[in-house]
């Protein structure tokens, strides 16, 4: 029998091994951090080393001018019995409340309207986003003249459908009112803005697939939009929380004081005094630096505790 040819193996790939560099030491990117070191400068001069001195500031007393007297855990404890303290955080949540679900859902609403607009998007998208840019200081006067009692914009309206005048600015619930919507106002269109670059991420492919299974426009929003939408609902529920409980310069404008009342007193019967109007009273009014250090990182507190009830509700409908 003749033998099979012997078929010769083709040489082995020659695999050419990278030099090896000489390993370079931290120092070696000093050109790097150089350039990235004003940020780091300003964040330590700034934001770090004021974060650790309030929180020093806090277990001591000081008037600002003279010597530090320690006071431990006193200031902590005066601050859980402080009644004033628990009622600047009841008007902040309610203000809150009154501001944020509203604000979410003209801002969803507008956004959906948005994505829909064919002509004049641009012109919408910046006619919405407007409000965020203009001076805090100059919208609250501006609204403090349309919720005014005898001028007001807002009384001529009800006088004009029969209704008799409210005044806003005197009472309790007619000063949240004013304030959260003034808030609702200003966030409206730039939460808008947000919510309109996540519908814009959703394949339009999906809502021509339901269109075709008969689902109408407000199945499409529940069982599409709205699932979608929510990582970025997500995001707006927490930056509007964050930005709600540290509201300041909307009460302290649109609330005008007295000659006998202070700047940061929130109105009659300080309705209208918020967390951070009470920190800047205790601060500066009363000159107690050492307990309006423990009044803002109790208002820490606060802001991180309903950020994450905030998160996990979200999350935990998501997750159903």
């Amino acid at each position: 029998m003749a033998t099979a040819p012997v078929v010769a193996k083709p040489p082995a790939a020659v695999v050419e091994t990278p030099p090896e560099h000489p390993k370079k030491g931290i120092l070696s990117y000093w050109r790097l951090y150089v350039a990235l070191s004003p940020f780091y400068l300003l964040f330590l001069v700034f934001g770090l080393i004021p974060v650790g001195f309030s929180l020093y500031l806090s277990f001591h007393r000081w008037d600002g001018l003279g010597s530090m007297e320690w006071a431990g855990l006193s200031q902590y404890r005066y601050l859980l019995s402080d009644s004033d303290f628990w009622s600047s955080i009841g008007n902040t949540i309610i203000i809150w409340a009154l501001a944020t679900f509203p604000m979410i859902f003209l801002a969803m609403v507008t956004a959906v309207m948005l994505n829909s607009a064919v002509r004049f998007r641009n012109l919408y998208r910046f006619a919405y986003f407007l409000p965020n840019v203009t001076s805090v200081v100059a919208v609250a006067i501006i609204f403090g003249s349309v919720f005014s009692t005898n001028f007001g914009l807002v009384n001529a309206l009800l006088q004009a459908v029969g209704l008799d005048q409210v005044a806003w600015l005197n009472t309790p619930w007619g000063i949240k009112v004013a304030i959260a919507t003034l808030m609702t106002w200003q966030w409206t269109g730039y939460n808008a803005i947000i919510f309109l670059a996540g519908l814009q991420t959703i394949p339009s492919e999906l809502y021509e697939a339901a269109r075709v299974d008969g689902a109408g426009p407000v199945q499409t929003f529940f069982r599409i939009t709205l699932p979608l939408m929510r990582p970025v609902l997500l995001f707006v529920l927490v930056i509007s929380t964050v930005t709600g409980l540290q509201s300041f310069s909307e009460p302290q404008v649109l609330l005008q004081t007295t000659a006998n009342e202070s700047t940061f007193s929130g109105g009659p019967d300080h309705a209208g005094r918020t967390m951070v109007l009470y920190f800047f009273q205790q601060t500066f009014d009363n000159n107690d630096f050492g307990y309006g250090a423990a009044v803002a990182w109790g208002i820490f507190l606060v802001v991180v505790l309903f950020s994450i009830i905030n998160w996990r509700l979200v999350q935990r409908r998501g997750e159903e």
